[in-house]
């Protein structure tokens, strides 16, 4: 493992401070707040590394070609899609006997115009900011380090599985355990594709495209 230096600490340290000021801080979670936080990481991550912000959160150019955005990433998200709602949904419902809180998306049944403008929303909160914060930055901190052995991989996906899952309490307890599981795949998803985070941005991206055309159609 590459030595450590004290601005590659520090600045790591007083990030994530930031980052959890503004989740769980006096102010009032905002909806473009997952982009502001992506933001300060790229920042950060300029810092950190000398102007070369992107290529440490896992954006490498070579991996952004139309084989891996537009054929192999809807194909796992698709799959991954199809486990979520017939398998992690319904199995994890019979175990804690309640159903996902899906009242947050109430509004967009069935309502072209509110889906539309929430599409690119998501993207950007979800697919671009969610993926930035978990997979390209804390679970890239975290082999950084404490390396990439395989108890480090299994200890880092679990961890940060568990705060994905928190994140999502509007959700209640089944959808904390299920989008928590959905964070543990993605996170094995970056591992497996050695941090490729244009990769699972796609992925998450078109997962949650797949789902908000469910929720449109009365699915959810």
């Amino acid at each position: 493992m590459n030595k450590i230096t004290l601005r590659q600490i520090l600045i790591p340290l007083i990030t994530v401070s930031i980052i959890c000021f503004l989740w769980f801080g006096p102010m009032e979670r905002m909806i473009i707040e997952n982009i502001i936080i992506s933001v300060l990481i790229i920042i950060a991550n300029y810092i950190e590394y000398k102007g070369k912000p992107f290529s440490a959160l896992g954006f490498k150019r070579e991996n952004f070609n139309f084989k891996n955005i537009f054929v192999m990433a809807p194909i796992v998200a698709l799959g991954l899609f199809a486990l979520y709602a017939f398998v992690l949904v319904p199995g994890i419902t019979i175990l804690t006997g309640a159903p996902i809180d899906y009242s947050n998306f109430d509004q967009l049944e069935g309502n072209l115009a509110a889906c539309l403008i929430a599409l690119p929303i998501v993207w950007l909160t979800a697919g671009f900011g969610e993926e930035i914060i978990f997979r390209g930055y804390f679970m890239r901190q975290f082999v950084k380090f404490f390396g990439d052995s395989k108890a480090s991989i299994m200890l880092n996906i679990i961890l940060f599985a568990c705060f994905f899952g928190f994140m999502h309490s509007q959700q209640g307890i089944t959808g904390q355990l299920v989008t928590g599981t959905v964070g543990a795949l993605l996170a094995l998803i970056f591992y497996l594709r050695k941090y490729d985070l244009w990769f699972v941005i796609a992925v998450h991206g078109i997962f949650d495209t797949i789902a908000l055309i469910c929720i449109y159609f009365g699915l959810a």
